[in-house]
């Protein structure tokens, strides 16, 4: 099966209105050659913005996060509803920014995974492993336990609708990125334990993410189970971006 490429940006707590115009024009007018799927998480102030800014054009809308609860008195929380409102057709959960910082654990993951795909959002599911985790040869465990507890959730034909991010959390922002065997490695893994959990993994795609660049993508993307990227900092660039973009494209070709 042929897997379309799909880059995300994740644009974390970054940006302005005025630097979100700039960032929206410069990447709808250069990007017009790519011809993989693309979506781009800002924060959730400018889900407005950023979804009348991209009407009509190549990039799709995304969050960064999702309530586990669909409405009601929960100060602070913003459901799948009010996303699916703003235009959004894309939700990163259980980033591992959510998971350290915020004390998302794999259940509370699991349910905002099926609150997204119960109001028709696409979610990419997170998961990764500390670099002492890898060091003491866990990294597989972690990882295996990250995806059971969703697909547990789900059961076998909803984890089929999933798109996964591989993020080695030890690459997140650090400059620093898995060598591409790695990565690979991992990528095969979750597909296998994905298989053995009886869910059709041939056709979920699975993202990387980690110090992504336009330099090291076309090495990730050679790779046959790295079906794209979920990408941070270099998602704020345009250059930057366009390039992991056209990466992406030029291995679909």
């Amino acid at each position: 099966m042929v897997r379309k490429k799909l880059v995300v940006g994740n644009w974390k707590m970054n940006g302005s209105r005025a630097q979100n115009d700039v960032l929206l024009s410069a990447l709808k007018e250069e990007g017009r050659d790519v011809a993989v799927e693309v979506v781009v998480c800002p924060p959730y102030p400018y889900l407005g913005q950023v979804g009348q800014a991209l009407e009509g054009a190549w990039i799709a809308l995304g969050a960064q996060n999702i309530s586990s609860f669909n409405a009601g008195a929960y100060t602070g929380e913003v459901s799948a509803s009010m996303l699916v409102d703003l235009g959004c057709a894309w939700v990163i959960v259980g980033h591992s920014e959510r998971r350290s910082l915020f004390g998302e654990a794999n259940e509370v993951v699991a349910v905002k995974v099926r609150a997204a795909l119960e109001a028709g959002l696409n979610p990419i599911v997170c998961v990764g492993e500390t670099l002492g985790q890898r060091e003491d040869g866990k990294a597989e465990a972690v990882v295996g336990e990250q995806i059971d507890s969703v697909v547990s959730a789900l059961g076998q034909d909803g984890a089929a609708k999933l798109t996964v991010a591989y993020e080695p959390v030890w690459a997140i922002g650090t400059g620093r990125v898995a060598l591409p065997e790695q990565a690979q490695a991992m990528h095969r893994f979750i597909r296998a334990r994905l298989d053995l959990a009886g869910v059709a993994a041939e056709g979920v795609r699975i993202l990387y993410g980690g110090s992504v660049t336009a330099e090291n993508a076309p090495l990730l993307f050679v790779q046959p189970d790295i079906d794209g990227a979920l990408v941070g900092g270099a998602s704020l660039v345009a250059p930057g971006f366009l390039g992991i973009c056209r990466a992406a494209s030029s291995m679909a070709a």
